[in-house]
């Protein structure tokens, strides 16, 4: 009979020094993994990883990878832990780590307590969300019954210098403050036995969905999908070979838009659950049939379904000079995504105050910013060079230049006679996919970005931060799954036309542990995001008067 060898338990203590010594350490089930091996393996990049270390990931885990690789993972165990974990702050988001034998004060011994509320002073703010009033806060969670109701924020108007610094100090930091309380006294106590219940229900609620098969791919709907898609290929050619280019652009256009739903499928290995097929659909679909690299989108939305709506970490809303949904980048913010300063310029100061009259139009350019993002990606060296995924990039490379020689050569030298027409077709067609990007961003752009430490659970974080949109179901083919955002971002790999069955029991789960389910109509959401952005676009101009008067006024304290 052969020694069984005892798995090592590790106290928060020796975790944390293990941290401080520069290992990347996740829980996992209970399990200490320590993967620094695995960073440059990782399909999905390193970044996504680094924001778990110090975290009990088992949740963050489980929605985004199979059983078989969850099953892999264990071989980077070093042991387990005993009892409830308490989050520490990762250190790519500033955490602070001691060594075993170093006994000074931490900022991590703060997140053993795990009281109710966080203090205002530790906790970064953020955005205005879509509020319910007190009596509401038991609402009805049926579209068809009741919806949550915004609070107007007061402002008043600046009538002198004085005013100015006053309305400057309650817009930038006391109105933060109170969205931040808003978001503490809307959702459940971050103590560790309501979060514990809430991710206990999660996983049950999750069980339930398997069971009920909902993690199975409908193909049958894949098959009308795809005669949705020959349907306007065939449309694209016809025209373009009758000579009709402005209306071959359009059919175009509306193939991209709809293509871009499965390769979202895809990237989440939404369709077979299989990495290589998924895969290679995700590549033919993104970067052969559309030019988009799938392993940059990959990579950035991965970072995006952990650290959903933080202003420094999540790379879907950091789009300066053009966008700011946060204050946070009034301070030129350091994005640990890209590492590098968001610079809040001259340039970017001129656009945000008129990013709400500038939304609609400046997403019409929004696939020529994926163009140079893909490059960027392919070019740079960002992609996996070693794992399964070593061959992506070539692939890649491969696929998008085969793009490029069907669409900017065959389709836009050889087939379109003039260059005004080319130049017509070459908009049109970039133009009329520009509602994904509308869908994109209405999920996410007009909910919270605060931070309310790292006590928070995953499902709430995610109902928190995420927006459903509410359509019939025969307009489902336009929104490609995207109208069920906080469904999908709970759990990321059920294919998306089992979404809609999903919605029922998420609502009921969301009733049960009292965390309320943003569902709005698409006017009522894109009229949430207007506001907002026309409301950070106020504060931006209030802060720009503020520096103004400061640089005149120097002797004054502020």
């Amino acid at each position: 009979m052969g020694r069984t060898t005892e798995e090592k338990i590790f106290s928060r203590r020796e975790v944390e020094n293990l941290i401080a010594e520069g290992r990347k350490v996740v829980i996992v089930d209970d399990k200490v993994l320590k993967v620094d091996a695995w960073l440059k393996y990782h399909p999905g990049g390193d970044k996504a990883i680094m924001h778990m270390v110090g975290r009990d990931a088992t949740d963050e885990v489980t929605a985004l990878h199979s059983a078989d690789t969850k099953l892999m993972m264990m071989k980077f165990k070093v042991g387990r832990i005993q009892g409830p974990w308490v989050n520490f702050k990762p250190p790519i988001q500033g955490g602070k780590f001691r060594l075993i034998n170093d006994d000074c004060p931490s900022e991590n011994d703060l997140t053993v307590d795990t009281s109710t509320a966080a203090p205002l002073d530790l906790v970064s703010s953020g955005a205005t969300t879509p509020t319910s009033s007190s009596s509401e806060r038991d609402f009805i969670l049926d579209p068809r019954l009741r919806r949550r109701k915004a609070t107007a924020a007061d402002s008043s108007s600046i009538s002198s210098v004085s005013d100015v610094e006053d309305e400057a100090t309650l817009s930038l930091k006391q109105e933060a403050e109170r969205r931040l309380q808003e978001d503490l006294d809307k959702y459940p106590s971050l103590d560790l036995a309501t979060q514990q219940n809430i991710i206990v229900k999660y996983r049950e609620l999750d069980q339930k969905l398997r069971a009920k098969g909902l993690y199975q791919c409908n193909y049958w709907a894949y098959g009308i999908e795809c005669m949705r898609y020959l349907s306007l290929f065939a449309l694209f050619l016809v025209c373009l070979n009758t000579g009709w280019y402005k209306l071959s652009a359009v059919f175009l256009g509306c193939f991209w838009h709809q293509l871009t739903f499965t390769a979202h499928d895809a990237g989440h290995m939404g369709i077979t659950h299989s990495f290589v097929i998924d895969t290679f659909i995700g590549i033919f679909i993104a970067d052969f049939c559309g030019g988009l690299s799938i392993g940059w989108w990959k990579r950035n939305h991965n970072v995006h379904h952990i650290v959903t709506n933080e202003p420094d970490h999540d790379p879907d809303i950091q789009h300066l000079p053009f966008f700011a949904i946060d204050q946070k980048f009034f301070k030129s913010l350091y994005s640990t995504y890209y590492d590098r300063i968001m610079q809040y310029d001259s340039f970017a100061q001129f656009v945000i105050r008129l990013q709400a009259w500038l939304y609609y139009p400046m997403l019409c350019f929004g696939r020529l910013n994926l163009y140079r993002n893909s490059w960027e990606y392919l070019l740079l060296g960002q992609a996996p060079k070693r794992g399964i995924a070593w061959w992506h990039r070539y692939a890649e490379l491969t696929s998008l230049a085969l793009f490029w020689a069907w669409y900017g050569y065959w389709v836009m030298y050889r087939c379109i006679p003039t260059t005004e027409d080319r130049l017509w077709f070459f908009w049109i067609s970039h133009v009329v996919p520009m509602p994904v990007h509308v869908q994109i961003t209405l999920s996410h752009f007009a909910m919270s970005t605060s931070d309310i430490g790292v006590a928070e659970s995953f499902p709430q974080r995610m109902l928190r931060t995420t927006m459903d949109v509410d359509c019939p179901q025969w307009l489902d083919f336009f929104h490609g799954g995207l109208q069920f955002q906080v469904i999908h971002h709970l759990y990321p790999r059920m294919p998306r036309h089992n979404l809609r069955t999903a919605q029922k029991y998420v609502m009921e789960f969301c009733k049960e542990v009292g965390i309320p389910y943003a569902l709005y109509g698409f006017y009522e959401g894109n009229k949430y995001v207007i506001g907002h952005l026309a409301e950070i676009s106020k504060q931006a101009a209030i802060f720009r008067e503020c520096q103004q008067y400061c640089m005149e006024n120097p002797n004054h304290a502020h």
